[in-house]
């Protein structure tokens, strides 16, 4: 219901371009929409702290653009749906052949470990 709210522009989201914004501007922006998609499910700020298991203070703080916990942040998003909107961040996008074979390289890379 709310991918399809968002594709047909149901919800208003402020287009901004985060290349032009410093750091607490795009934390600020982040907080603003996700409150916007709360707001859209019609759920209040203690239902939404009883679904991430988060303080109402918590939920507010957010929702005022201050900092909380990257842990926290991904409660919220999960807890409003958006799960699969973190899928699509930090995708690498090939635009050549060689990209596509460094992309490979990378993935069937094995990650090193320090001995304990």
């Amino acid at each position: 219901m709310i991918k399809s709210a968002i594709k047909a522009n149901k919800i208003n989201f402020k287009k901004s371009s985060f290349q032009m914004l410093i750091f607490s501007e795009i934390a600020m922006e982040l907080s603003r929409r996700l409150c916007q998609v709360r707001l859209f499910q019609n759920m209040k700020q203690t239902d939404l702290a009883t679904r991430t298991g988060l303080s109402l203070g918590t939920i507010k703080k957010f929702e005022a653009g201050l900092t909380i916990s990257l842990h926290n942040f991904l409660r919220i998003v999960c807890a409003l749906g958006l799960n699969s909107e973190l899928e699509k961040l930090f995708l690498i996008q090939a635009q050549s052949i060689s990209d596509l074979e460094k992309i490979e390289k990378l993935q069937n890379k094995k990650v090193r470990r320090r001995a304990r």
